[in-house]
């Protein structure tokens, strides 16, 4: 049996959605984008998905299998990361998206992402160092000072030193309102950081000669609360004199994970013999507010992460089930007769559709969030800008969490698919599957994803980014029924819409009430709610652009056929869930709200 190689995406998946759904060539109209064409695009992609089959993903295995190890206070990574860490840099991962006047490539984030994808998908715990440097150096190039961008910015963004986000602690974990981390100003203008973190991700290695951890710590006599927290840039090693010296930033103890084992997961102390300096982003007491850019670049980077490994897991997954021979048709009687493939047994085939409904949607989930941020960052008009960044806002807990979450569930998938194989170390589904459950819980669990989609995102502004999301899903439905779409497809979705848009309204008026709690109560409840129907408006914009393609006879037309198969998948068997969770959801339902901790 040869299983046919691993393409961890498919090309004609990432295509369609730039060019054919997403009209990402449109963006170069835009001044900021003006120097790029899809020639540009193509280039790039192209550089990334080789670099990820060729380089990147035979390292996976051994990755996974060696974790970091901790000796003589330091973290030791795997041989095979040093090997491509610094290839990685040179393709331009950690700059893609970036202006070009940091050095960077001035791509679309929706360009930028795919092309990552790829990336994520081949060595999820490689490209996770780079991902959380960039973002660092992007809220530092954002808030810091010129100090801070010459000394700091310039080396992360050249990736002579990496990233990371030191917020968690261990008796306030998610709570950052409870960060008791403390920083002392001195007479030099520096800060005297103490305190200890836990979950740091990338918190100490030996890739670079250098690590700026961006902690969250307490001024001496700030406010109590959220509103007394600061943000302030903390290398392993401070600059002084012309050379780097040890700067009082220490590895506590490592957590043994059970996914992204390339990427160590570390317990940090700073400051245990006083002398850890600490420079200030930006103005006191709004470290939360600084912080919040990198937190949600990073929820939407972990959606993507969770695509990528969805994908890898379901195109292992088909590529085993179009190979692999067992059984015979339902209607064979000659034992004699020649297996067939696995893929011929339509059990086999529903397991598949639904991985394939699921990464393809979580795939254009993440695209749209992208280019809503290219649009919120660089529209032309004002006026666009701000209607984008109210989409983005609120597509954000969405995006993280549904290709972590139904992603998980395509894992699980990817893994009965092969059989007692599947369970197996020697194959590949269970490694991914380890990864996948990381994803629901990193930067914000599922739980706060759902508090921050209802109790914030949706009702903000008098609900207009629900009222937004609305007008977008309307020019949908219009494009689909100009294209020969299923009419019932597009009054399914357009009904479901109003159901979100009064259940919305209901929640948020036992809100205005003062009765928070009975708003919140099945808060993941609505946010399933509305991920069905966020990923629904995405399979219908497929659909359209799937028709739009028969009908202009491309080819090959197998690929807009599948697409129509997978959005009928989504419209016949995830949509009708829409009536019984917003029924729930307006219900009330009280069975664990009134349960008592000695019940359980």
């Amino acid at each position: 049996m040869t299983i046919p190689q691993n393409p961890l995406l498919n090309d004609r998946d990432v295509e369609f959605l730039l060019y054919e759904v997403l009209d990402a060539p449109r963006l170069c109209e835009l001044p900021y984008f003006a120097d790029h064409t899809r020639e540009t695009f193509d280039l790039y992609l192209q550089s990334c998905r080789r670099f990820a089959r060729e380089v990147l993903f035979p390292t996976y295995r051994p990755v996974d299998a060696s974790p970091p190890r901790f000796e003589g206070g330091a973290v030791a990574v795997h041989p095979a990361l040093k090997q491509v860490f610094r290839p990685m840099i040179e393709l331009g991962v950690l700059t893609a998206a970036r202006p070009a006047d940091v050095g960077g490539q001035q791509l679309p984030l929706v360009v930028a992402m795919l092309a990552g994808a790829y990336l994520m998908a081949a060595n999820l715990s490689a490209c996770g160092y780079l991902g959380l440097t960039t973002a660092a150096a992007h809220l530092i190039q954002t808030f810091g000072d010129e100090t801070l961008k010459s000394t700091f910015m310039t080396r992360l963004y050249a990736g002579e030193w990496t990233g990371t986000m030191a917020l968690t602690e261990p008796q306030a974990g998610s709570s950052l309102a409870d960060v008791q981390a403390r920083a002392e100003r001195t007479k030099a203008g520096h800060y005297l950081v103490r305190g200890s973190k836990i979950f740091i991700s990338g918190g100490d290695h030996d890739l670079a000669e250098n690590i700026v951890h961006l902690v969250l710590a307490r001024i001496d006599g700030a406010p109590p609360g959220i509103k007394g927290v600061s943000l302030f840039a903390v290398p392993k090693r401070r600059p002084e004199g012309g050379r780097l010296v040890p700067n009082d930033v220490e590895v506590a103890g490592v957590i043994h994970k059970i996914g992204w084992r390339g990427l160590p997961s570390l317990a940090m102390s700073f400051g245990e013999r006083g002398d850890c300096h600490g420079y200030l982003v930006g103005n006191p007491h709004q470290g939360i507010a600084y912080m919040f850019q990198m937190m949600n670049e990073a929820r939407i980077m972990v959606g993507v992460n969770a695509a990528a490994t969805a994908s890898a897991a379901y195109h292992e997954a088909l590529g085993y089930a179009l190979a692999r021979p067992q059984g015979r048709p339902l209607g064979s009687k000659d034992p004699r007769a020649p297996q067939v493939p696995i893929v011929e047994h339509a059990d086999v085939r529903r397991m598949l559709l639904r991985q394939k409904a699921i990464v393809e949607g979580s795939l254009a989930l993440v695209s749209t969030t992208a280019r809503y941020a290219d649009l919120a960052a660089h529209a032309a008009d004002p006026v666009e800008r701000e209607r984008a960044q109210r989409l983005l806002d609120l597509l954000t807990p969405i995006t993280k969490t549904f290709p972590a979450e139904k992603g998980f569930e395509s894992n699980a998938l990817a893994l009965q698919v092969h059989g007692g194989y599947g369970y197996s170390s020697e194959y590949l589904p269970e490694a991914w599957l380890r990864d996948q459950k990381l994803n629901s819980i990193h930067e914000g669990t599922t739980g706060i994803q759902g508090l921050d989609l209802l109790g914030r995102k949706v009702v903000a502004g008098g609900g207009a980014a629900l009222m937004a999301l609305g007008g977008e899903v309307e020019q949908t439905i219009g494009r689909a029924r100009r294209a020969g779409v299923e009419p019932a497809w597009c009054e399914r979705l357009g009904a479901s819409m109003s159901l979100l848009g009064e259940l919305t309204m209901h929640l948020a008026e036992a809100g205005l009430r003062g009765d928070v709690e009975r708003m919140l109560r099945h808060s993941a409840d609505y946010l399933e709610l509305a991920s069905i129907l966020v990923v629904a408006w995405q399979w219908l914009a497929m659909a359209a652009a799937a028709r739009e393609g028969l009908a202009r006879g491309a080819s090959p037309a197998g690929f807009y056929e599948g697409k129509l198969c997978a959005a009928q998948y989504w419209f016949s068997t995830e949509l009708p869930r829409a009536q019984a969770l917003a029924a729930l959801c307006r219900s009330g339902e009280d069975s664990y709200a009134r349960m008592r901790p000695e019940w359980f």
